[in-house]
């Protein structure tokens, strides 16, 4: 099939590290490793796939963006961007630019799917609706977000456009059902690439820097949307906690900051951990996130939420330990530090389980039937 992703560029330092670190001979990465869509494309391209990508968040002058650290604090860029929000999509000029290039893209590279990433706000649904008619692909919609907390009125008003949404959260997808989407499949959208999701060998340097005995890797603000998680990390506060975000964190957690990590960094926070801590967003009640399957594959013993993906996906006890409170966490943390030989038996099964069932491969795969019976 030809696949053309529509997508945001997040971290194109990222991005160009990744193209410059390319082997010769095969063709440069389309998203940086700290994307999922990265791991998509690499086995897409195991499978014989031909891909490309039209980066909607360009701008029309200057063609580049620069990666946003979210913070709680009132900044200069926080007011620009509600001002700017105000301008209905439609109306912005360069908004329209940007529609018209998709057009011109997708006429040149006739695609079969038109892979259309979550929290989309450029792209108008008759800009989809023209790109179907003009090419005859089908429409694939992947969201690891809930519709109700985070879509935008551009994303809803073209879900009777889309043919196949993907999600993590069970529940947001039939949201989208709701909102009129034709199919939706809990794939989950996240999993874990054996060659990039394994444990580390650590340099002592690393191992100095990254150590702890429980780490955490990910977005704590804003409050409205990481409250269970801010909660969850705020009752280990007197263990030896590792916090690794690119954005703020609350001040009571603060002292625990230990940088950022993204990519390959992140793995090898995690291979240095005794332990992982996954809570998923206020917005996830069914869960699904990327860490349940990047830690498990890295070969790390993790400590999530109880929520009823993770018991689909995991055996809780075998494969996870997953706690219902606070106080629950707090001794589940601290038995497992005590008891090595338990803790390290269950993060091989994790790793085990993960790369047998829940690899991208096995999603691209899973991927194939679902567009052969549409």
């Amino acid at each position: 099939m030809r696949i053309l992703f529509v997508a945001s560029l997040h971290h194109p330092e990222a991005l160009r590290a990744a193209v410059q670190a390319a082997p010769p001979g095969e063709p440069p990465p389309l998203f940086p490793p700290s994307a999922a869509q990265h791991f998509y494309e690499r086995a897409l391209r195991r499978r014989g796939h031909t891909l490309a990508v039209f980066y909607r968040n360009l701008p029309a002058v200057g063609g580049q963006t620069h990666f946003q650290r979210h913070t709680q604090r009132l900044t200069p860029g926080k007011l620009l961007a509600a001002a700017l929000g105000r301008v209905p999509p439609d109306l912005n000029p360069d908004v329209r630019w940007r529609n018209r290039r998709l057009r011109e893209q997708a006429r040149a590279f006739r695609p079969d799917v038109l892979w259309l990433v979550g929290d989309n706000t450029v792209i108008y649904p008759e800009t989809l609706a023209a790109v179907k008619r003009e090419t005859g692909c089908k429409l694939v919609y992947a969201t690891g977000t809930s519709p109700i907390v985070f879509s935008r009125p551009i994303e809803r008003r073209a879900a009777r456009l889309y043919d196949l949404v993907l999600t993590n959260d069970y529940y947001h997808g039939v949201q989208w059902l709701e909102l009129g989407a034709r199919r939706m499949e809990c794939l989950p959208v996240a999993a874990c690439d054996p060659d990039f999701h394994r444990p580390y060998t650590l340099t002592p340097a690393e191992r100095a820097a990254y150590a702890c005995d429980i780490a955490f890797v990910g977005t704590l603000v804003p409050d409205h949307l990481y409250s269970r998680r801010v909660a969850a990390l705020e009752a280990l506060r007197d263990f030896d906690l590792g916090i690794w975000s690119v954005h703020d964190v609350p001040d009571s957690l603060r002292k625990h900051v230990r940088g950022a990590a993204l990519g390959e960094t992140m793995l090898r926070v995690l291979s240095a951990a005794r332990l992982t801590v996954n809570v998923h967003g206020d917005f996830m009640r069914y869960g699904g996130n990327l860490r349940l399957f990047e830690a498990a594959g890295v070969g790390a013993f993790q400590l999530a939420d109880d929520l009823p993906g993770v018991r689909a996906w995991f055996t809780p006890g075998e494969t996870i330990v997953t706690f219902s409170t606070p106080a629950d966490l707090r001794q589940k943390a601290a038995y497992y530090l005590a008891h090595d030989a338990e803790r390290q038996a269950i993060a091989r099964r994790a790793r085990d389980h993960v790369y047998a069932h829940h690899t991208y491969d096995r999603r691209v795969e899973r991927l194939e039937e679902l567009l052969s019976s549409l």
